[in-house]
Order: structure tokens, then C-alpha cells, then sequence
């Protein structure tokens, strides 16, 4: 066996989309998976004729009292030999208590289910809490840790590939241009930032300020400014070298994040024009996430 992966974390913070990542690259996954069951597992793989060469298994604390053996099962991996990597997704309390009100699913430490009139189930926050206790141990000793708090399903899938799988493994350099509002916090996985708050902001034209920047009107604004020309001037060719080096370096996923204050128009605006820049090219997957774009405009 090549690859053995433990994937745990929070509940909410997005094993099952980890897990889809590694069964898309060909590893055998196994969800739910007991702690005690994990090394008899791996003892199945391992046995000679086993065709499986890549694993992944994901153990949380759905294993009820189960789940205390995880570091000791770990711990026997690691005595006999079984190489073995530990992923840990984690989220930050109040995007966790988003997920849970949005999907309205129970959390497995949580007394009672979702209601109408108790829309967290009353003990959301003090089982996820509870779980962070549980979960200490395996925190400090996981391999990869990543917070899930900013990320989509698709951009943690892209993430955990980055991370956890073989180099070209996933054939392209795969660049997400990240737009946000400095006013809502920077995004926490991004691996290049550029701030374009210098640029004039259409938020203070009243008749930009509900718009924004995939509306023609916003576009034409920005893209008018004075200094946008002279600012592309020195942002592409200086993008045009770091990727092919981060390709080189075996990097398989890579974020550029572009700032503005709300996350709504100069960023947005900028962040499409360099996407089209590079969505022709062979050896990239180019993809545009804008954040904050639906969030409303502050008054002025």
C-alpha cells in the first residue's frame, strides 16, 4: 500500500467533499470507519494479493465512545510500521453553527434535534465545543491541517488535492481568483493577495452602488480608471512568471486573491479580466469565485 489517509475533524467541516476528493483520484474510501476497525483494515490491505494501493477512511466522533481509541490505533499504526498521513478539517464556531442551521441537521454530540422554534437544536454550540475537546489530541498531531471556514465545496476539494495528493496527480495548475471585501476579513487559504483598493470606488457613484462588477456599467468604470492600464501593466507579467514556477514547485491548486472594500465592484471587475486572461491557456484550470459579491452594499 502506497497511501494510507485518516481524515478527521469537526463534524460540518467537510470530510465527506475530502473524501470525494480522494475516491475522484482512485483511492478506496471507507466513511464512518470505527477507530478499532482502521488497523484491521490496514492489515487487510497490506495482506499480499490486496489490490488496493491508495486508502482513505474517515473517523469522527460518530463512533460514539469509539472515537477516544483514535490516537492509540494511530499509535499502533506508526509502532508496526503502517505509513500512514492524518488530514484534520476544522471551521471556526459560527460557521460551523451556520451549517448546521442551513442544512438543519443534528450534530452527533448535540442533545435533541433542529427545531422551528430552536433553530441550532439548543446544544449546537456546546456539542461542537465538547467535540473540540475531544479532538485536541489529533489536532496537534495531524500531518495537514486546513480550515474549512471560507471554503466551498469545490474550492476544499481543489485545496485537499493541492495538500494531499501526489504531484501531478492532478495533471494541470489548477488558479482560483478569489475576490473579497477587506471589510468582511481576508480569505484565510489564499496563496497570493493583491489589494486594489487604490483604484476609485463606484460604491460613492449612487447609481454603481446596488451594481456590480459582472454589470457592464461597473465594468466600464473600473476599467476606465485612471492607473488601470500602468496597474495590469505590472500585475500580469508578474503573474505570468509565478505561476509557471509555482507549477514547477508541484503546486496543483493555487488562489489569487483580489481585494476590494466590499468585495462587490473592483475586485470583481479585475479578478474577470484576469480570468479571461488566462482561461485559454493548455496547462491551466481557471475557475473566478467571488465571495462577497451577494453581501449588500454598507450605506454611504
Amino acid at each position: 500500500m502506497r497511501d494510507f489517509v485518516v481524515i478527521t475533524g469537526f463534524s460540518g467541516a467537510g470530510k465527506s467533499q475530502a473524501m470525494a476528493c480522494f475516491e475522484d483520484a482512485g483511492y478506496f474510501c471507507v466513511d464512518n470507519l470505527p477507530p478499532e476497525m482502521i488497523g484491521q483494515l490496514a492489515d487487510l490491505f497490506e495482506h499480499e494479493g490486496s489490490k488496493v494501493q491508495n486508502a482513505a477512511v474517515v473517523s469522527d466522533v460518530r463512533g460514539g465512545l469509539f472515537f477516544d481509541g483514535l490516537v492509540r490505533i494511530l499509535d499502533e499504526l506508526a509502532e508496526r510500521g503502517t505509513a500512514h498521513r492524518l488530514l484534520y478539517l476544522e471551521a471556526g464556531e459560527e460557521t460551523l453553527v451556520d451549517r448546521y442551521k442551513e442544512t438543519r441537521r443534528r450534530h452527533p454530540l448535540a442533545e435533541g434535534a433542529v427545531g422551528a422554534g430552536d433553530p441550532v437544536g439548543g446544544s449546537v454550540m456546546r456539542a461542537i465545543r465538547a467535540e473540540q475537546a475531544l479532538l485536541e489530541p489529533l489536532r496537534e498531531r495531524a500531518d495537514v491541517r486546513i480550515d474549512t471556514s471560507d471554503l466551498s465545496a469545490s474550492r476544499l476539494r481543489k485545496v485537499v488535492a493541492d495538500k494531499m495528493l501526489p504531484r501531478g496527480s492532478v495533471g494541470k495548475l489548477a488558479v482560483t481568483f478569489l475576490t473579497y471585501g477587506f471589510k468582511h476579513g481576508a480569505p484565510r487559504d489564499a496563496d497570493l493577495l493583491f489589494d486594489v483598493r487604490f483604484l476609485p470606488n463606484p460604491h460613492y457613484e449612487s447609481e454603481l452602488r446596488d451594481l456590480t462588477g459582472l454589470d457592464d456599467p461597473v465594468r466600464e468604470y473600473v476599467e476606465g480608471s485612471e492607473g488601470i492600464d500602468e496597474f495590469y501593466g505590472h500585475l500580469i507579467p508578474l503573474l505570468d512568471y509565478l505561476l509557471p514556477q509555482y507549477e514547477a514547485e508541484g503546486k496543483a491548486h493555487l488562489t489569487v486573491g483580489i481585494g476590494c472594500t466590499g468585495g462587490r465592484h473592483r475586485s470583481v471587475v479585475i479578478s474577470e479580466r484576469l480570468a479571461r486572461q488566462y482561461e485559454g491557456r493548455a496547462d491551466l484550470l481557471v475557475d473566478v469565485v467571488h465571495r462577497d459579491i451577494a453581501k449588500p452594499p454598507r450605506q454611504a
